[in-house]
């Protein structure tokens, strides 16, 4: 079934009776009343809501409407260059902007729309034959009326529309700005200002997520409508920061298998105030390419933390090893990786390099012949651990 044309009073032809505009006209207090009771006693989200002032504002907004269309009827043009409607749209718009801070839906506004076409209509069609307006003319004088009542309808929905986005767009920047202030170590009292403007209830522990763009809106989805987004930040290159909240102990499970296949990494659960260690850790273990879960990967966090100590570390435990073949060298760090790891079990070093047990003999025989007593001294088996504990 084809879509129906929306009705238009552009260039609608239409000319009435002088006169019949003009008693009308007369009557529209009348009518703005009827409409108005109209709507309390059919709409049950203006129950109430009509009352003193408003219900006043209502009235005069209604009148205005309907002077808009009685000019439109009668064929003037107005001062407008354009319709003598437009006082009457902008009105509908900000009704509309108004009905959405208000916390009513759009549906309530256009059952009043409706309502107010029939009551309007009745009233006004009523002195319009009275006053002697034919039939045929009196068909065009409805169409006209119920497309005066589309445009209305449609700018009061887009000023709906619009107040609900602005709303959000503008508490989503008061919600950056408290992640914003949480990330760059703002002053307590400046971060719980942010906080009360934005109207966001304060968690116990905050959690940093890094996520790939692409998957921000299936990961937030699955989390609590509490959880920040952070601004653009430059240092992530193609990846979205959440600031997940409470997601500490068992709830912690949960959150890692919303974030399963997504390519993100989750830092750990941190008191609110102190994310920023958090997001810290997430973001080291992104750029050294350890997946998933910061709690998975801790010894390698701690380990390459400072690379450049790392390797003067590796270098110096290690200088035994330096001047022999580089096939041999390798072979025998990772026999002496494994021995430190495995508490000197030969048959596990075996098994896990594998070779026979005779070969991690003969290689842990070579070794002490290259470190002699250091192999049993504290400081030097502790430097070798840390050195071997990440594989080169």
């Amino acid at each position: 079934m084809p879509a129906r044309t929306p009705r238009r009073t552009a260039g609608h032809g239409l000319s009435l009776d002088p006169e019949a505009v003009a008693e009308m006209r007369s009557r529209l207090p009348q009518v703005a009343d009827a409409t108005v009771n109209a709507i309390i006693e059919e709409v049950p989200g203006y129950v109430g809501a009509l009352s003193g002032p408003m219900g006043e504002n209502i009235r005069n907004a209604v009148q205005l409407a309907l002077g808009g269309f009685l000019s439109l009827a009668s064929g003037r043009r107005g001062a407008d260059p354009r319709t003598p409607t437009a006082p009457a749209v902008e009105g509908a718009y900000q009704l509309g902007r108004g009905e959405a801070r208000s916390g009513r839906s759009t549906e309530a506004l256009l059952a009043a729309y409706r309502i107010g076409a029939r009551v309007s209509w009745r009233e006004m069609s009523t002195t319009a034959v009275a006053n002697g307006i034919q039939p045929e003319t009196l068909v065009d004088f409805a169409e006209l009326v119920f497309a005066y009542i589309d445009e209305l309808s449609a700018a009061s929905v887009a000023g709906h529309a619009d107040e609900l986005a602005t709303t959000g767009r503008v508490r989503q920047r008061m919600l950056e700005r408290v992640a914003h202030h949480l990330l760059t170590d703002s002053p307590t009292e400046t971060v719980m200002d942010a906080v009360e403007r934005a109207g966001w209830d304060v968690p116990t522990t905050l959690t940093a997520v890094l996520v790939p763009e692409s998957q921000v809106r299936p990961a937030l989805a699955s989390m609590s409508p509490a959880t920040l987004q952070a601004g653009d930040l430059p240092e992530l290159d193609g990846a979205a920061l959440l600031l997940v909240p409470d997601a500490h102990g068992r709830a912690r499970g949960a959150l890692l298998r919303t974030l399963a296949d997504r390519g993100s990494v989750a830092g750990p659960a941190r008191p609110w105030l102190d994310v920023r260690a958090s997001y810290d850790r997430a973001r080291r273990a992104r750029d050294l390419g350890l997946p998933d879960d910061t709690e998975a990967h801790l010894t390698e966090l701690v380990l390459r933390a400072d690379a450049g100590a790392l390797a003067d570390l590796r270098a110096r435990a290690l200088a035994p090893l330096a001047d022999l073949r580089p096939a041999t060298a390798e072979k025998l760090e990772a026999t002496l990786r494994s021995w430190l790891l495995h508490q000197g079990r030969r048959d596990d070093v075996a098994a896990e390099l594998f070779v026979h047990a005779q070969t991690v003999r003969y290689r842990m025989n070579q070794l002490r012949d290259l470190y002699g007593d250091r192999l049993d001294d504290p400081e030097t088996v502790l430097e070798l651990v840390v050195a071997l504990g990440v594989r080169g």
